[in-house]
């Protein structure tokens, strides 16, 4: 294997109005630095594109510092160790990093996590293994998800929420989805396990939810937002929980979206509503790591993904994510 001297990478050139475009990214060369002491030289295998990066391209401050102008994006990957010069990694170890958006880098040992590279494919690092997983995880686990609820996730075949919904399924629960066409509807209830699962642009959100839970539901885990979590404040029950994970429907939003209508219902049926940053879980990784590991190795949690080839593909992938191109996690192979 050849050590990389230079890498290719995503640049954010301007900062999105509304749904991003091609023009918004490039792709540029740049030459790594000689490797140093302490240092591990990675090419990145498979890279990750995430709805939350879409608040990153603005100005402002958020939960999460905002992508710079002309330097590369970041995000999750998952590497295999060229060339190491620190003593805890060593060449042909696989690696997940925050250094996506690129085909190689240069990094310490503290900005990188060791992986089973007996686990495959190697991609689940970055979907039910990786961020998406560990915040459904997280997520059930915030509301103290039980046996017997009825569970409704919003974006049900993204990947947070087809995770969500496996996990929920395992914890004994009805689990209720909606996804954006009848294929991913298919998916929901064939491969994921859901109990019921529609698809939201064929019917308002709400006669369909309660057409799937005539009894209400006791759980929302939100991905979405906008009508899904409208018809949820209708649909849950006297002292209900909603996961507020994240609402794509209104990211590319110029201007602020109203809110539900029907919000008070969180007053009159004692609604508990709890915000989600995965982040804030990271002292719990190894427990993520054993259950739900435990979960996959064991054939019980299925890894749903849609696979891109190539860096120069990888904006088309992360636009993809607004128009419902992905079937669970959307990553990019980079090697």
């Amino acid at each position: 294997m050849i050590a990389p001297t230079t890498t290719r990478e995503i640049r954010l050139a301007s900062r999105p109005k509304g749904i991003p475009t091609a023009a918004n990214f490039t792709l540029a060369e740049s030459t790594l630095p000689p490797l140093q002491a302490q240092q591990v030289l990675v090419r990145n295998l498979f890279m990750s594109v995430d709805p939350y990066m879409r608040g990153r391209m603005n100005e402002g401050k958020s939960y999460v510092p905002p992508f710079e102008l002309g330097k590369a994006l970041d995000g999750g990957a998952v590497g295999e160790v060229v060339e190491s010069r620190a003593n805890e990694f060593k060449r042909g170890d696989v690696v997940t990093s925050r250094y996506g958006w690129r085909e190689a880098f240069v990094a310490a040992p503290k900005e990188l996590r060791a992986v089973d590279k007996a686990v495959q494919p190697l991609s689940v690092y970055l979907g039910t293994l990786g961020m998406p997983g560990m915040t459904a995880w997280a997520g059930l686990t915030l509301v103290e998800v039980k046996a017997g609820d009825v569970v409704f996730i919003s974006g049900a075949a993204g990947a947070v929420g087809n995770v969500a919904g496996q996990l929920a399924k395992l914890r004994g629960c009805r689990v209720i989805g909606s996804a954006g066409s009848e294929t991913k509807v298919k998916s929901l209830l064939d491969d994921c396990g859901f109990d019921a699962a529609f698809n939201y642009k064929t019917g308002p959100t709400l006669e369909q939810l309660n057409r799937a839970a005539p009894d209400g539901i006791d759980v929302y885990f939100d991905n979405v937002g906008g009508e899904s979590l409208e018809a949820a404040l209708t649909a849950l029950r006297a002292h209900g929980r909603i996961i507020a994970c994240g609402g794509i429907s209104s990211y590319n939003n110029e201007k602020p979206a109203p809110g539900p209508a029907n919000l008070f219902n969180v007053t009159t049926k004692r609604l508990t509503m709890k915000g989600l940053i995965v982040g804030d879980w990271l002292a719990r990784q190894n427990e993520f790591d054993k259950e739900v590991g435990g979960y996959f190795r064991a054939g019980k949690l299925k890894n749903k993904e849609t696979v891109v080839a190539g860096i120069d593909h990888a904006v088309e992938a992360f636009l993809g994510l607004f128009s419902g191109k992905n079937m669970g996690k959307m990553v990019v192979k980079l090697s």
